[in-house]
């Protein structure tokens, strides 16, 4: 028997990266069609718009499930370890695997549910009535368990982890929150009773949406945004979507008239997310390599730059002045100090998105522990507000006074994205992680942040992180760039420090 060598085992990649290629332009068009469906389309379209991504998600799935690709991906044999094309068929054959269990029929079926829910959605939030929703998210939240039901995992939720962090799993993100609970619940205690006075009352005024606009790209811009490379749109719900590489990159934000902070950390925390989709390596656009390695890691960028950044004392000593100046008349008179408080005031919402950076992790915790209810079946949509109602009382103490503001405040569900937002919590771990890893390698990174230059950090972020795609697993990614696997520390470390100050 003759033995082939790695080359040998290797020839057929080509026409493989070629059908790979024509996927991910399916699954680009698809996402023109999304994010087209979220900012501009009209009303009227909303049926045809569900009809032509369920056809684009059935063919894409077809193409990849084929016989054909199969073949490909057999004939590929062995790459070079460590090698890109090593990382490609790594990558492929877990989407394939993964893409081959579920029929085509099921993936259909969810893109059209999908495609429906999400405008049922808006309308319910809008009019504040879950039972405009309910109906839609059974049926997505049905073809959500029985894809869990053709997929492997210890548990049926980790089928849903798995799609947003490969390897992710029910038991240790149980272990992860509670070790978050355990220090976070204390400290919003301790702090939330030595604060009586409202440190957001400066943020608070009449603020015109074409200034928050300008003044919110001029933060992303030097932050490294490529505008050549991408654009801003507004959306109910802030999100970033990149077209199978870094060369379109967009990200929406939303804005509040009265409430200056909504707009502005929208828009840096979407920014993060673009800033790593437009620094993967060019040469990873339209193949399993383009786009970030897991949404933990892709939340660590949003989170770090959200946070880390921009509720920074470094970051407001350069930018503070110019918020004055762009609100003349509002911001009079507020010193570094004030406005540094008003953006890390620490006071429970309802409003995840809108949730200060210490009670953030038990919006999360929240839905985490809903999620793993429903699919354990202790749980069903129509318990869904009241039993969102009673754990926002137990963690937050507070009670929203209606579903828009409860249960229907997140478009996640109505999109099946179910297994997504435990990946805010991994990502708020990791971005501290990530931080003090950067500083420590590149001191020059903070004092280079109250010049308002940014271009230490990102170059760091763009070495470690960015430019590797897929190419890594995430944890070791991670333990690359940081020297340690996601440990949860340094994270709470930092927030007994920061708010235990404050």
């Amino acid at each position: 028997m003759s033995h082939m060598t790695i080359d040998e085992a290797s020839k057929d990649l080509g026409p493989l990266k070629d059908r790979l290629a024509t996927i991910s332009d399916l699954n680009s068009a698809a996402s023109v069609l999304a994010w087209d469906r979220q900012t501009y389309m009209p009303k009227g379209g909303v049926g045809g718009r569900a009809e032509q991504l369920a056809s684009l998600a059935r063919i894409a799935h077809e193409m990849l499930v084929s016989d054909e690709t199969g073949r490909l991906l057999e004939d590929a044999g062995q790459a070079e370890p460590g090698s890109e094309d090593a990382a490609i068929l790594r990558v492929a054959m877990r989407e394939y695997d993964r893409a081959i269990r579920l029929p085509a029929r099921l993936v259909a079926e969810t893109s059209r549910a999908t495609g429906l829910a999400e405008p049922a959605w808006i309308q319910a939030r809008e009019r504040s009535d879950w039972s405009l929703f309910a109906p839609h998210l059974e049926q997505v939240l049905t073809l959500k368990q029985e894809a869990a039901g053709y997929l492997d995992g210890d548990h049926p939720y980790d089928a849903m982890l798995d799609r947003y962090d490969p390897g992710s799993r029910t038991q240790r993100l149980r272990i992860m929150f509670d070790e978050l609970k355990a220090g976070i619940v204390p400290l919003v205690r301790d702090v939330s009773a030595g604060l009586a006075e409202d440190r957001v009352a400066p943020l608070r005024g009449a603020f015109d949406k074409e200034t928050q606009d300008s003044f919110g790209r001029a933060v992303i811009t030097s932050f490294g945004y490529d505008w050549s490379r991408g654009r801003q749109d507004p959306a109910v719900h802030p999100f970033c979507i990149s077209f199978g590489g870094p060369g379109d990159v967009r990200l929406t934000t939303r804005y509040d008239p009265n409430l200056l902070q909504i707009s502005l950390f929208a828009t840096c925390h979407e920014a993060g997310h673009a800033l790593y989709e437009q620094g993967i390596d060019q040469s990873y656009s339209r193949t399993p390599l383009s786009g970030g390695v897991s949404m933990g890691v892709h939340e660590s960028q949003s989170r770090l730059w959200e946070n880390l950044v921009a509720r920074s004392r470094p970051f407001w000593a350069h930018f503070h002045p110019r918020l004055r100046d762009a609100f003349p008349g509002v911001l009079d008179g507020l010193d570094l100090e004030t406005i540094y408080r008003a953006v890390n005031a620490v006071q429970a919402s309802e409003i995840r998105t809108e949730a200060d950076e210490l009670t953030y992790d038990l919006h999360v915790l929240l839905r985490f522990e809903l999620e793993v209810d429903l699919f354990e079946n202790n749980l069903t949509v129509a318990e869904l507000p009241e039993a969102w109602n009673a754990k926002m009382d137990e963690y937050l103490g507070i009670v929203p006074e209606n579903d828009a503001l409860g249960v229907l405040q997140d478009t996640h569900w109505a999109l099946g994205y179910f297994g997504y937002f435990p990946a805010y919590s991994v990502g708020n771990v990791l971005s501290v992680q990530l931080f003090e890893a950067a500083v420590q390698e590149r001191p020059e990174i903070l004092p280079d942040m109250e010049r308002g230059e940014f271009g230490a950090l990102l170059g760091w972020l763009r070495e470690n992180v960015h430019s590797h795609g897929k190419k890594y697993e995430p944890d070791d990614l991670i333990s690359r760039s940081t020297g340690r696997p996601l440990d949860t520390a340094p994270y709470l470390r930092y927030l007994e420090s920061k708010f235990g100050e404050m």
